[in-house]
């Protein structure tokens, strides 16, 4: 297949092709396991400075996509470009080339990615945590990568807690040491994989609310994630995603205010059924007496 890329304008000012081109340009993307095809030709770009929320039911398909950018899994057919690079892949004489596993770190550096689990390394505080790639990665001086680490956990509301270690910390702030640890390589994407799933209610809104931070200050972003709130206040751009394929697409008012399609229609209606539920949970274990 020869390289296509969009004719996109941006989020940004500027003329030059770099600027026009989408940060992220998928084409045909598919990937299966033992057989079972996950991915049925993904198309999708995501302009620089964008938020764009993949939305979908368990299955859909929704977090292999991410991991097949972060190049966590090798696709099966079709092309991902992150910012003019053909992932995963060098293109010779017409035939597809694996890259090697340090070529493929090479891009994976550019790209910073947040899981469901925090994954953070138990032995190690908060600022260790964030330091961490930086300096082993990037060889960046431990000195100038403490002070960025500072600056990071200020950032995402944890500047009181750099000696804390994860088994100290809530949910919610190990989410949030998470994010500042992937920004701590100064990626030009960030990749979030249903971030609030593994939390409490409660601390959801802490982590939403660096996301929304992150989006004021033009950081693309792809987001995996059942806060339609979020999808609803902050992305620029929601894809549903159902059985592998993308069902619809479009501005936040169109998908979740107006869809089109019944399967969109009825996975919303589920999702405002759950939050109902969800909300008068909160209500009664509130208005519970003591024990």
């Amino acid at each position: 297949m020869t390289e296509h890329v969009a004719n996109n304008t941006t989020t940004h000012t500027g003329s030059s092709a770099a600027q026009a081109a989408p940060l992220v340009h998928a084409v045909n993307v598919m990937k299966s396991f033992h057989g079972n095809e996950v991915l049925k030709g993904i198309d999708l770009d995501v302009r620089r400075g964008q938020v764009v929320c993949l939305l979908g039911p368990s299955g859909s398909g929704k977090t292999t996509f991410l991991r097949c950018i972060n190049q966590l899994e090798s696709i099966d057919g079709g092309r991902i470009w992150v910012d003019g690079d053909l992932v995963g892949f060098r293109e010779k004489e017409g035939h597809l080339h694996h890259l090697t596993d340090k070529e493929v770190a090479a891009q994976r550096r550019d790209i910073g990615m947040v899981f469901q689990r925090f994954n953070l390394f138990p032995h190690m505080t908060a600022l260790e945590n964030v330091c961490e790639a930086p300096i082993q990665v990037k060889g960046t001086n431990k000195k100038a990568a403490r002070a960025r680490a500072v600056q990071l956990l200020e950032q995402v509301g944890l500047g009181d807690k750099p000696s804390a270690y994860p088994a100290q910390l809530s949910g919610g702030q190990q989410q949030r040491v998470a994010i500042a640890r992937a920004l701590a390589m100064d990626p030009k994407l960030m990749l979030f994989d249903e971030p609030t799933s593994a939390l409490d209610p409660e601390l959801v809104g802490e982590v939403l609310r660096v996301m929304r931070d992150l989006a004021d200050q033009g950081m693309t972003m792809i987001v995996v994630t059942h806060e339609m709130g979020f999808a609803r206040d902050v992305a620029d751009h929601v894809v549903f995603m159902d059985g592998g394929v993308v069902v619809e697409q479009g501005k936040p008012r169109d998908v979740l205010g107006n869809p089109q399609h019944q399967r969109t229609k009825s996975f919303l209606q589920r999702m405002r059924t759950e939050d109902a539920e969800d909300a008068q949970d909160a209500r009664d274990a509130k208005d519970a007496p003591p024990a």
